[in-house]
């Protein structure tokens, strides 16, 4: 193993918890393939989650990150400008594992430059369509101090396929080009793999509505807040708690919807390779198990955090692990944790 590997492999639980336990799931060489396509994926992240300098500023350097997934000529000197020109854009309260993440971003793409040619196209795809979205969406946080929202629910879930949904189309390829018996199946795959990232990115916004407000981030739906009288700024009133709870039930029932076709897509993943199976299955029960907490949930609102326990993610992962073979066992399970949440969501919104 490369010491730009090894390194990728190291910072991985510093920057995500969920990935640190899951990407060991996959069978090499898919483990070190996700764990730097999700890196290269994480300073884009950092980039457009923790920059305060102007909107044209941000999107250059989520234009430089793209460029430099292809790989071109001195792209290593170029590596080293863009994380030095995107370090100085960032707030100064951003996540310090974060932030020296994206200082090392040329070590990231020595790795992705070690990494099975076929592989690349799929990495640079994601990276540049994911950072184009985030570009798109960008919201000047000098020249709006208060968070506003996205306009409405389809920005809502756009800005969640361009953060996640297209992470969920890229691994599609990565899995196709591992396992013929997945190619076999891309195409069934494929249909399902953006509401696959969009369930995961829409779960993890409800559950941090205050931390994002308190941070200056919104990315909930004006509309969906409008209907229930609601604003960004009035979110957190305790006077609307009411209000509050009956729209983060309304989202829940959305985000419920979409983890439909993400089971879907997980037990589509042939059953001879578990690996790919508990690597899908495993924040996807995660995400199900959140949303049944936080329905109905005023805590959402409130100071602490509404998570699920150490222990309860140690046991849906045994419990999956044990039924990892059969759908109609996972299926069961899944409504389990969701509390019946998913039978209902078929509503609209």
């Amino acid at each position: 193993m490369s010491a730009a590997v090894e390194y990728c492999r190291e910072v991985l639980p510093d920057v995500s918890r969920t990935f640190a336990l899951n990407i060991p799931a996959l069978p090499a060489p898919l483990d070190d393939i996700v764990t730097v396509a999700y890196l290269l994926c994480r300073i884009a992240d950092t980039v457009e989650d923790e920059s305060v300098c102007a909107v044209a500023e941000r999107r250059a350097r989520l234009e430089e990150l793209a460029a430099l997934t292809l790989l071109g000529d001195r792209w290593e000197a170029r590596a080293q400008t863009f994380a030095t020109r995107a370090l100085q854009g960032l707030r100064p309260q951003a996540p310090k594992p974060e932030v020296r993440l994206l200082g090392e971003t040329a070590v990231v793409l020595r790795a992705l430059s070690e990494l099975p040619d076929w592989t690349w196209p799929h990495i640079a795809r994601c990276v540049k369509e994911m950072t184009d979205g985030m570009g798109e969406l960008a919201v000047d946080r000098g020249d709006h101090p208060l968070p506003l929202g996205l306009p409405d629910t389809e920005t809502t879930l756009r800005y969640c396929y361009y953060v996640a949904g297209t992470v969920g189309v890229m691994l599609t390829g990565l899995f196709a080009g591992f396992s013929p018996k997945v190619a076999a199946r891309q195409q069934e795959l494929a249909a399902r793999a953006a509401a696959f990232g969009r369930a995961l990115q829409l779960t993890n916004i409800l559950k941090d509505i205050r931390d994002d407000l308190l941070r200056g981030d919104c990315w909930l739906p004006r509309t969906v807040m409008a209907e229930h009288g609601l604003t960004a700024q009035t979110l957190l009133e305790p006077a609307r708690r009411s209000q509050s709870v009956a729209m983060l039930d309304d989202l829940v029932a959305l985000a419920s919807r979409e983890t439909l076709p993400a089971l879907e897509y997980s037990l589509a993943l042939p059953a001879e390779q578990p690996g790919l199976r508990l690597f899908c299955l495993w924040p996807l029960f995660f995400a199900v198990l959140t949303l049944a907490r936080l329905r109905g949930n005023p805590a959402v609102f409130g100071p602490e955090p509404v998570k699920i326990s150490r222990e309860q993610v140690v046991e849906v992962m045994v419990r999956t692990r044990e039924r990892v073979g059969d759908d109609a066992a996972l299926r069961s399970l899944f409504e389990e944790l969701g509390g019946g949440l998913t039978l209902g969501a078929g509503a609209t919104v």
